[in-house]
């Protein structure tokens, strides 16, 4: 019979081997985690900054603003609590983020000395309001 010396490997280099792989396997689950969270850190800020009336047009024209960090879809357009169709452009209508956008609401009829707030949704379901009378 013939016996041959085998030699396993040594606990030091068995330790390294099981160090290597568990760094490896932690930096991927890091990079597929973030991945996966930054889809869901983008944020919708939208910002009214200035609503001006057209009285002999029954227009409200709004300055919006994109503040956060992904497009946000106006999808609707609240005056008073009323759904608006009539808008310039339609809905839905996209606000790229970091950019501004002139938005037009045609109303029936607008009266001097009132309250007018406007309210728009996202596509996320977000609400933006502004107030300001005429």
């Amino acid at each position: 019979m013939r016996t041959e010396s085998r030699k396993a490997l040594s606990p030091v280099v068995a330790s390294v081997i099981l160090i290597a792989v568990a760094v490896a396997l932690s930096i991927a689950v890091g990079a597929w985690t973030g991945a996966l969270t930054f889809g869901y850190t983008s944020t919708e800020q939208l910002r009214i900054s200035s609503m001006t009336f057209d009285m002999p047009g029954n227009t409200i024209t709004l300055s919006v603003k994109n503040l956060g960090t992904s497009p946000v879809t106006i999808y609707e357009a609240w005056v008073n609590n009323v759904k608006q169709n009539s808008t310039n452009p339609t809905f839905p209508e996209a606000v790229i983020a970091n950019s501004e956008m002139v938005l037009n609401i045609t109303l029936s009829s607008l009266k001097n000395g009132n309250n007018y707030q406007v309210g728009l949704v996202s596509s996320r379901g977000n609400k933006f309001l502004y107030t300001a009378s005429t």
